[in-house]
């Protein structure tokens, strides 16, 4: 398997390589180090080579730069917004297949086939073990109550995570309401948006708020990291609801591009990504939920709790994210 240097940005158009039978090439903004191992074990299993393009941002672009000359056969991302990017871009070909249609959750995939899930994580709160009870946190509405004044931490409203949860408040009850809940939300805020998810973490640990937005699998990150263990222990994972609905979802997902020139060996990859063992194995090492209904998540994804899934679909969701982009402009959230 062969990984590329990252890059930053959309490069230009390149030539494609010749498609050899026994070869697949991916786009993918995820980190190497989550999905290095079930490439090498799709690699063994079929004797199909694995190249891999990494990159931060970018990679949407580079498809439409490099159109049908393109090498790339799986676009692979951490977020509905970016799938829907690669939708609207034109850059992604619809696929009716029987197994991801059976084994993925309707919810978790286009109607379409423009896109499928791979595995979802949830968007929670992180709360203090010291300066906040238990219970005090149940909702997502709640998080614009007054008592959280001056209290609550969060990346940029801008944030493709923050978008989605943002638009599915939208989705729950109209756009009057959900603005007035972003105003309520950026009220509260303890310091002005910035960083990842785990600085949120960071900051609560450093006294700087009590509660903060993030989604689940840093947690598990932060306590693979030394000095990062320590921001995890300061916090308790909260699972909040909609008020008529559940916890908000969002997805890593693949794409089939339009110019796959391996499409055969693209469409086994993405079997092979939903098979029972990858299931289980791609979750572990990203500290996610399996898309695959009966696989259990891992010991320490299970020891987080349970909690029952908004219904509100991604597709909508996605559809949803522009609107939510004005209305965090607006309120002028990230000033």
């Amino acid at each position: 398997m062969k990984f590329s240097a990252p890059i930053l940005a959309a490069a230009a158009v390149v030539m494609a390589a010749p498609a050899f039978a026994a070869e697949v090439n991916i786009y993918t903004s995820r980190q190497p180090q989550l999905i290095e191992p079930i490439f090498e074990a799709f690699e063994k299993s079929t004797g199909v080579d694995v190249k891999v393009l990494f990159a931060n941002k970018g990679l949407v672009e580079r498809l439409q730069l490099e159109g049908d000359a393109s090498p790339a056969d799986l676009y692979v991302t951490a977020d509905i917004g970016s799938l829907m990017q690669a939708v609207d871009a034109g850059v992604v070909e619809p696929l009716n297949n029987a197994i991801l249609e059976t084994t993925i959750p309707a919810e978790f995939r286009d109607p379409d086939g423009r896109w499928f899930g791979v595995t979802t994580r949830a968007r929670i709160v992180y709360a203090s073990k010291e300066r906040v009870a238990e219970g005090d946190v149940t909702t997502y509405e709640d998080l614009a109550s007054e008592k959280w004044k001056g209290r609550v931490c969060t990346r940029s409203g801008r944030h493709a995570y923050n978008l989605a949860l943002f638009s599915a408040m939208e989705a729950h009850h109209g756009a009057e309401a959900a603005k007035a809940w972003i105003e309520g939300l950026k009220s509260n805020l303890a310091r002005k948006p910035q960083g990842n998810d785990r600085a949120q973490v960071k900051a609560i640990w450093a006294g700087e708020c009590d509660i903060a937005i993030g989604n689940t699998y840093y947690m598990g990150k932060m306590l693979e990291d030394p000095e990062q263990i320590a921001w995890a222990d300061s916090v308790r994972i909260v699972f909040p609801k909609f008020e008529d609905g559940g916890a908000h979802l969002n997805i890593s997902g693949m794409s089939l591009t339009k110019s796959s020139p391996n499409r055969e060996n693209a469409i086994k990859l993405m079997e092979y990504m939903v098979s029972d063992e990858t299931q289980k194995l791609y979750a572990a090492l990203n500290y996610e939920y399996p898309v695959r209904a009966g696989v259990e998540p891992s010991n320490l994804v299970k020891s987080w709790g349970a909690f029952d899934a908004d219904t509100i679909s991604l597709a909508e969701i996605a559809q949803g994210r522009a609107s939510a982009l004005r209305m965090v402009d607006e309120v002028g959230f990230d000033d």
